[in-house]
């Protein structure tokens, strides 16, 4: 695997962008497209969630002798799923373009799914089940992360009678981007055994 190019300062740069946002959406008064989205709770579990796989990785690589060079491009990776989601909804596109959502789902899990691909498969053996590992990964995430949506606004919202296809949507795209992330993963690490 090539060195990490990508300098430390970009995925700090999208967790600070991401936690204004947040900060805007639960403080500033009356801003009606950020009602009713939970913004409360990610402002809480966003920039955990963005921080956890540098922790995780930190951790894990303290005991590595010679340390490796943190994956600054991995973590922006993992992190910027999170920015475009709170962009989204700061530039209301959620509710004005009809395709963001969807786009978001397959696109966003692209990002992750590479991000933490390329941090946990540089090892995997053989080469051609980093695909299977990257996408079952994305296809739990998004479970999960469907799960978590349904409980902080939908299953009281308004979003309640369609909730049922959006989130069928939703978990058939984020594991489509997370096969294309295993698949540039595989690529990116070295062709298949």
């Amino acid at each position: 695997m090539k060195p990490d190019r990508c300098p430390a300062w970009v995925p700090a740069l999208v967790l600070i962008l991401t936690v204004v946002q947040l900060a805007v959406a639960e403080y500033a008064p009356g801003i009606e497209r950020f009602e009713g989205k939970a913004f409360g709770a990610r402002l809480l579990a966003y920039p955990l969630l963005m921080l956890l796989v540098p922790a995780l990785w930190w951790y894990a690589a303290r005991r590595r002798e010679p340390r490796p060079s943190p994956p600054y491009g991995a973590f922006a990776l993992v992190m910027l799923p999170f920015l475009i989601d709170v962009t989204g909804n700061s530039l209301d596109l959620y509710d004005t373009v009809e395709w963001w959502d969807n786009f978001n789902h397959f696109f966003n899990w692209f990002l992750l799914l590479t991000g933490l691909g390329l941090i946990i498969c540089g090892s995997v053996r053989p080469r051609w089940a980093v695909v299977l590992l990257v996408t079952g990964l994305g296809a739990i995430l998004a479970v999960g992360w469907e799960i978590g949506e349904w409980y902080t606004f939908i299953r009281h919202g308004t979003e309640i009678d369609t909730a049922y296809e959006d989130t069928l949507s939703d978990v058939s795209l984020g594991t489509l981007g997370a096969l294309l992330a295993g698949l540039v993963v595989l690529r990116r690490n070295g062709s298949p055994d």
